[in-house]
């Protein structure tokens, strides 16, 4: 997630002021590309390993008021893949463009989509469909 502000601040910048696309510019597209797709792999671990996910598929017909496990199993999944895949594109065509205003631009755009997914796929404690705090305690 940080690195995806960074980028985006970076482009937002590099875009505004017509700054050069520097070889610490392209790294950055780079990094944020390749810390996603870490993220996504470390994603799909915990995903597989989620008691949650479990009960969902076992008991999907049978949890029909409980929008929590449905929220993780499908909606979660669907648009954090769908942010990775935004920053991937993102990224691709950021270092395609010819222009140093073009790349600055391209990644500011898709990123900053990926970016509003990733905040709208997050389960806020006021969000209506998965009730989680902020901070949870852990239990010993």
């Amino acid at each position: 997630m940080i690195s995806l502000l960074y980028a985006i601040f970076r482009a937002y910048q590099g875009y505004r002021y017509q700054r050069p696309f520097t070889k610490a510019a392209n790294s950055v597209r780079h990094w944020t590309a390749t810390l996603a797709h870490v993220q996504l792999m470390i994603g799909i671990v915990l995903y597989s390993k989620s008691p949650l996910i479990k009960y969902f598929f076992s008991e999907a017909n049978r949890s029909e008021g409980n929008t929590e496990p449905f929220f993780f199993a499908i909606i979660h999944l669907a648009m954090m893949l769908t942010a990775i895949v935004l920053i991937t594109i993102g990224s691709a065509l950021a270092k395609r463009k010819t222009t140093d205003a073009m790349k600055f631009r391209t990644m500011f755009i898709w990123f900053t989509l990926a970016l509003v997914l990733i905040f709208l796929a997050i389960p806020w404690p006021f969000s209506p469909l998965a009730h989680r705090p902020y901070l949870r305690p852990f239990s010993l």
